[in-house]
């Protein structure tokens, strides 16, 4: 059996842009890190209590885990958890490649275990979750969660983990105000009865619901966030105008109140932080209680811009 069950901090941390401080154009979301920007983003979190760090292969292939090892230098391996991923689109040819994919992870990351393992999208799931089962048992992953699946694939993956006395803890599926399929799905609701924590990522559309964005100051061309984003931005105006308007009654952003909303939905919001002031925003949104009334004003807002984020890697749930 998993020693103890699966606890994290309010808000997770992601580091998918910090895949793209490699070659010049290559980044998803065109961001320009520097070392001593992301050490300075470590610090702030972890001294604010936000410990558990998201990444995955796949995040710029291997950068991102490369970039975050190095930034976390000097903090004992206590003191945080690390949160990495199996991609089966991109697994090897070799007897096992959940293990092998594992093992370069941790090459990567400079340690022996991961607090938090997923299976990343739901190519296979009776073939791939068996082979989490030996790892569990060696202690080289504490927990296991499953990324982008539906409640079918959910159901086998924690029917076959559970033969060997294990669980699903964890779900992580895209989650915003614009993209609620997880909620009309009933997986929240499964989380919920269950005790699986739920991780919602782009929260925030990859900016698109941070209130920086309009028609008048759309995002970074180039990227290709801009790309799926920037078209759609007079469609969030109200969304985004009223989130601000929330926020600031509060001395908050309108990206605090996305983060606020996700949380007050039950769930663990894995934000993306490139910037050390990102960090006081997700301080001011774990104190920000929305009232029933807001959220409800908000979803409707959100369902009245009628834009479909979906992302190009995932399936209906």
């Amino acid at each position: 059996m998993t020693s103890k069950t699966l606890t994290a901090p309010a808000v997770a941390l992601g580091t998918w842009a910090w895949g793209d401080s490699g070659e010049v154009g290559d980044g998803y979301f065109g961001s320009q890190l520097t070392e001593p920007g992301l050490r300075e983003v470590v610090e702030k979190a972890q001294s604010n209590g936000f410990t558990l760090w998201d990444t995955a292969v796949v995040y710029g292939m291997g950068r991102s885990e490369t970039v975050l090892a190095q930034a976390l230098k000097g903090y004992a391996r206590s003191e945080y958890q690390l949160s990495t991923k199996f991609t089966p689109q991109v697994a090897g040819d070799g007897d096992d490649p959940v293990a092998d994919m594992l093992e370069q992870s941790l090459g990567r990351m400079g340690t022996d275990y991961v607090d938090l393992y997923w299976i990343h999208n739901p190519a296979d799931v009776a073939r791939w979750t068996p082979l989490l089962i030996p790892l569990l048992q060696s202690g080289r992953i504490k927990h296991v969660g499953v990324s982008n699946h539906n409640m079918t694939q959910i159901a086998i993956a924690d029917q076959i983990l559970g033969e060997a006395g294990f669980r699903v803890e964890a779900v992580q599926n895209h989650y915003s105000l614009l993209y609620r399929s997880s909620a009309r799905a009933g997986i929240l609701d499964h989380c919920r009865e269950h005790d699986v924590r739920f991780f919602s990522y782009m929260v925030l559309e990859q900016g698109a619901l941070t209130g920086r964005y309009s028609p008048a100051h759309p995002l970074p061309e180039g990227s290709s966030r801009a790309v799926v984003y920037n078209g759609i931005l007079p469609q969030l105006q109200r969304l985004t105008d009223r989130m601000a308007a929330i926020g600031e009654e509060r001395g908050a952003s309108a990206a605090d109140i996305a983060t606020a909303w996700a949380i007050a939905k039950g769930t663990t919001p894995i934000i993306g932080v490139t910037k050390a002031d990102y960090i006081d925003g997700l301080v001011r949104a774990h104190g920000i209680e929305l009232t029933a009334e807001e959220i409800a004003e908000l979803e409707a807002l959100a369902d009245a811009a009628d834009v479909d984020t979906r992302g190009s890697w995932e399936h209906n749930m």
